[in-house]
């Protein structure tokens, strides 16, 4: 009887122990030689490719191993109100239509599920930073399919706390 409650304990701290880290082979990338001043986690290996977009908008898209790719968009910010912004962002979510369900959502971003079909599924996610004078907007890649866990995995990487 002792030893079956041992197992009982004992496995769900093996399975702790043995599950991936989300952030494992992730690594400190500074955005600021790319005209952008926050710092991510990005595989190692990561492309890191910035370019300017009429004076307006900053874009800078980050691409690993692994499925990793997030795109940075930064610019002045009109204002300060981070629900606002947010509520804009959730809006263009939505308005895609192949927008099925929001995933997560906190304060300053958001996970969310698009399906073109019952075969095609992805995931993506918005995150906010009001920085300074600066709005910057994280999102996963443009192009390229994610699993909720990358979308997920790639979300935590951005966050700035």
């Amino acid at each position: 009887m002792k030893k079956t409650y041992l197992l009982f304990l004992a496995l769900p701290l093996l399975f702790l122990a043995c599950r991936k880290d989300a952030k494992s082979g992730l690594k400190e990338t500074d955005l600021l030689p790319y005209g952008i001043p926050v710092t991510i986690l990005a595989p190692d290996s990561a492309q890191v490719k910035g370019q300017d977009l009429a004076g307006v908008y900053r874009d800078v898209t980050i691409k690993g191993k692994g499925n990793y790719s997030v795109q940075v968009l930064a610019s002045t910010a009109e204002d300060s109100n981070l629900p606002r912004i947010k509520a804009e962002q959730l809006a263009d979510v939505k308005a895609n239509r192949y927008f099925q369900r929001i995933v997560r959502e906190e304060e300053d971003g958001f996970l969310f599920e698009t399906a073109l079909d019952s075969t095609y599924t992805n995931y993506g996610f918005r995150y906010i930073v009001l920085q300074g004078d600066l709005e910057i907007i994280f999102q996963t890649g443009m192009v390229g399919q994610f699993t909720l866990q990358e979308a997920e995995s790639m979300y935590e990487a951005v966050q700035q706390r």
